[in-house]
Formats: C-alpha cells, structure tokens, sequence
C-alpha cells in the first residue's frame, strides 16, 4: 500500500470519463488499498481513482467517525435518489483551499462492484450518500463546482486560477 499524489486541477484527466472496470481482480484491489491510504492520508471520507491518475471507474468512501471503515467501489452508479436535499461545504485535494456548499441528495442507492466483485446494492445516507455522488461525478469527470451557478464556478475559478499564477 501506498499514498498516492494527487493529480492537480486542471489537469485533463479531471475531465475525463473513467473506463468501466470490467472484473475485479487483484490488480484492482491492489489500486483500492493504495487510494484508502491516499483517502485517510488526506484526511477525506472519499476518493475516485482519477484523483490520482488511474483512469478506472474505481471509488473508496469512508465517512465513518472511527475510521477503518471504507467501502470500495467499482463501477458505481445510482439507482435512486431522495427528494430530500441535504447541504455539505465539499471540497477537493485536487484544487486544494477551495470548497464551496454544494446540495444533494441527502440519501442514494448505489450499484457497484464490491471487494468480491459480487453486485452490490446499498443505500448511504448523510455525509456517506455526499461522498458517494461526490465521486461518482469525479468518475464522471466532473468536479463539485460544475453542481454550482455559472456565476459561482466562474468567481471560484477565477480565483484558484489568481492563486495558482
């Protein structure tokens, strides 16, 4: 296991779809390890693989309070949603010192792949259903400022893109 660098905004592959992970192998689990490190080296409740440069629709998620807790996830996507919106500052170490209030759904049912490579069904809710969406639209190649006004993303932007110059 290993931590992993990050890949830095804006870089394109934060852009870019990832590729569907057609079984679960050792390989897999083996890129899963290294982001849960990543993750609670961080420390986050999530990461998507393209986050540190794989380009694999691979997730881990752990918004426990005691840690040790990660669900890993190969191809995930939602099968339901709640009407209920729940609010959470979101940011990403992709963009580092930026967050912005982003609303979602405050509870998902979600299909993946799991450790086993058996299908998976669970619902998360609260902070756990926010960092599931949250990287399934990193697997998507979208960032959690795209979920905000065009005003909004464009004031944010503009000011990471001061910092970096």
């Amino acid at each position: 296991m290993a931590v992993r660098p990050f890949v830095m905004w804006p870089d394109k592959r934060l852009r870019t779809p990832c590729a569907d992970v057609p079984e679960v192998t050792d390989a897999v689990r083996a890129i899963w390890a290294d982001m849960v490190e990543t993750m609670d080296a961080m420390p986050g409740v999530g990461l998507a693989a393209c986050q540190i440069g794989v380009m694999q629709r691979l997730a881990v998620v752990d918004a426990s309070e005691a840690r040790g807790q990660a669900v890993c996830m190969a191809n995930p996507e939602v099968l339901h949603a709640s009407v209920d919106p729940r609010q959470h500052d979101e940011a990403s170490p992709n963009l580092p010192g930026f967050w912005a209030t982003i609303s979602r759904p405050r509870a998902v049912t979600v299909r993946f792949l799991n450790a086993e490579g058996g299908i998976e069904e669970r619902d998360f809710v609260g902070l756990w259903a926010t960092s599931v969406q949250h990287q399934i639209d990193h697997l998507a190649g979208r960032m959690y400022f795209d979920r905000l006004s065009r005003t909004k993303r464009s004031m944010l932007l503009k000011r990471a893109g001061k910092r970096a110059g």
